[in-house]
């Protein structure tokens, strides 16, 4: 296979995930082909994506004619199709979380290494844009150094989930292992692993399989990261807020991109794709020798395609993979600890897990 030559792309499962977040950037960036989706029913994909052929077996995704497999199934799905994947001997991209447990996931890493495949997790929110200013302020030193970092994902959701799954619930389906392994990874791309994890998780709407509110605490030197979500939050409050000894950081409002997909908007041909609302720009107050100084600070373009991007400069290229399978691991001994102080209420050490 030359550089020049598509990635054949074979999509498992076309839900939110798939038609989104996964097809709308493998369709718009030429390096790579859709090739296959698989959907079990429906065949929803052709009427955005006629050129893939709809499959009705994973397997058809496994065959000779596929360079690369992408998993969007639901999260009970993902092990035993990773799994496969690379039994297979395909390179395998899965959607967040990789597993339910650390444990499922490092037999999963361990896979890849011995196959030498590549094995990497869908953290698209390191290319939010709000993350990607932040992460600059703290890389120039505008902040000084960090003391309190404070990220919140706050919605108001009413009713029941759309999705069957989602409605049951069970093991690795909850905000924590949706909305929390995204927080939790950003995290520790700006800071690290943590020393220790303290949580509460609670589950306050009725219609909730589970839980629907966090607060995890990771601690370090000198520093504290909190991270909470909720569905009840009809007033959400900054979804930035860091402070350092030169000055703090806030901003409110997420990454466009989501509202844009969810809207049927596309990033091919948008020139303006990942541009933030200028009402949405975050407040950087650092202090200076004539007292406290604010500036509005434009928002990063985010680009969830940057993730392809990566992707075929490690697939064609021998790069290294924007998110790495022990970093996914990793996350997930983070949250199993978080489980644990809730449960026992008490702040957990991480030392012992990773």
């Amino acid at each position: 296979m030359s550089n020049c030559e598509a990635i054949r792309v074979g999509l498992a499962g076309f839900g939110m995930s798939g038609e989104i977040f996964h097809a709308p950037f493998i369709h718009a960036d030429p390096r790579f082909h859709l090739a296959r989706v698989y959907e079990r029913s429906s065949s929803r994909s052709r009427e955005e994506y006629p050129e893939a052929e709809v499959v009705r077996s994973y397997e058809e995704l496994l065959t000779e004619d596929i360079d690369l497999v992408v998993i969007t199934t639901p999260n009970p799905l993902h092990v035993p199709m990773a799994r496969q994947a690379l039994e297979a001997g395909k390179p395998v991209v899965v959607e967040k979380p990789l597993a339910a447990s650390s444990r499922e996931a490092e037999e999963l890493r361990r896979l890849a290494e011995e196959k030498g495949l590549l094995l990497t997790v869908y953290q698209n929110r390191r290319l939010d844009g709000g993350f990607l200013t932040v992460k600059r302020l703290i890389e120039e030193g505008r902040l000084g150094d960090v003391v309190d970092y404070e990220c919140r994902f706050d919605r108001f959701v009413q009713g029941y989930r759309s999705k069957q799954w989602k409605r049951e619930g069970g093991r690795g389906v909850d905000l924590l292992y949706d909305i929390g392994v995204h927080i939790i990874d950003q995290a520790v791309t700006l800071f690290g692993l943590p020393e220790a994890v303290c949580a509460d998780l609670r589950r306050q709407r009725p219609e909730s399989p589970g839980v629907d509110r966090f607060t995890v605490i990771l601690y370090y030197p000198g520093l504290r990261a909190v991270l909470s979500a909720g569905e009840l939050s009809a007033l959400p409050g900054p979804h930035y807020l860091v402070h350092g000894r030169k000055g703090a950081f806030c901003k409110y409002g997420r990454d466009i991109q989501e509202e844009r997909l969810a809207q049927g908007r596309r990033p091919a041909g948008d020139p303006g794709w990942g541009r933030d609302d200028p009402a949405r720009f975050g407040t950087l107050c650092t202090v200076t020798e004539h007292g406290l100084v604010q500036e509005t600070i434009p928002t990063e373009t985010g680009h969830y395609g940057g993730f392809y991007d990566n992707l075929f400069q490690v697939l064609r290229q021998g790069k290294a993979p924007l998110v790495r399978g022990e970093e996914a691991v990793q996350v997930l001994r983070i949250l199993e600890a978080a489980q644990e102080s809730s449960r026992e209420g008490r702040r957990v050490p991480l030392t012992d897990r990773v």
